[in-house]
């Protein structure tokens, strides 16, 4: 994993057709300015990454994965394939976990998935092949397709944050399959890139900070299908309060502007997100 720290890549053309097709989010965009997001590009090793987080702290997370690229060095399928359960249980892997890794190597390997292949697919075929694999889920998939391959129209239903954006900006009490399904339109094809700015707006007022509550910024996690919230730095991660159910906190604040969120943000240069790896 380690190696010059490389971004999500976009410009110009899609902040341009997001703000001529979109006026609240250009107004976003103009607040924010450019999101850096770090990327990683080794798909393996991002997918093996996101199964030893489940369900645990970052801190956590961070730590199994450093042992484990000191007892395995490069996290390949054909390492993965060659350790048994017992080596990654000994780094700190659960059962069910090393089960799930050495699964989705055994399938890379049989060429029963193509992680190369993947790249010619649609979207649709990438999320149902990469969700086909143990423990991994479509939110996982989604991520992975936005934070690995940089695959440049993912908008995430299951992603917590997401609607908590699209509320801010938009000032719905709930964002409903059709409203969801409507800025899915609206953005196309530069849906990650809406994407990068609604967790910027969601990350700038966390729903209970937003709702003025206590515990504001407070982080956990949920289990993949629960829903995820997408405020942490794929590298390094770390969570702006999500995963909070039907997020209820912030339904008394779904009024706050697009511009008052994007102003409470400092235009970082290495935004945060969800995913993946520890150095």
């Amino acid at each position: 994993m380690a190696g010059e720290v490389r971004y999500f890549e976009y410009g110009d053309e899609a902040t341009s057709h997001l703000s001529s097709r979109d006026p609240q989010m250009a107004e976003v965009i103009r607040a924010v300015g450019h999101v850096r997001r770090e990327v990683h590009p080794d798909l393996f090793a991002a997918l093996a990454n996101c199964i030893v987080g489940q369900q645990i702290s970052t801190k956590a997370q961070t730590t199994i994965w450093n042992r484990m690229v000191e007892a395995f060095g490069e996290v390949t399928p054909e390492t993965m394939a060659a350790c048994s359960d017992e080596e990654l249980q000994r780094v700190g892997i659960s059962f069910r976990k090393a089960g799930y890794i050495k699964g989705a190597a055994e399938r890379v390997l049989s060429g029963d998935v193509d992680l190369e292949g993947l790249r010619d697919l649609s979207d649709d075929e990438v999320r149902r092949a990469l969700s086909s694999l143990p423990g991994i889920g479509v939110w996982t998939a989604e991520m992975l397709m936005t934070f690995s391959m940089q695959r440049p129209n993912i908008l995430s239903w299951g992603d917590l944050a997401i609607q908590r954006g699209l509320r801010m900006v938009y000032h719905h009490r709930r964002i409903t399959p059709a409203l969801f399904a409507k800025y899915y339109r609206r953005y196309t094809p530069y849906a990650t890139v809406a994407s990068l700015y609604l967790w910027e707006v969601a990350c700038a007022i966390g729903p209970r900070r937003a709702a003025g509550g206590r515990g504001a910024g407070r982080r956990r996690r949920v289990s993949e299908g629960r829903g995820r919230g997408s405020c942490r730095d794929p590298l390094r991660p770390r969570r702006c309060a999500p995963g909070q159910g039907p997020d209820r906190a912030l339904e008394g604040s779904y009024r706050v502007s697009a511009l008052r969120a994007a102003r409470a943000l400092s235009i970082r240069t290495a935004s945060s997100h969800p995913l993946l790896l520890a150095p």
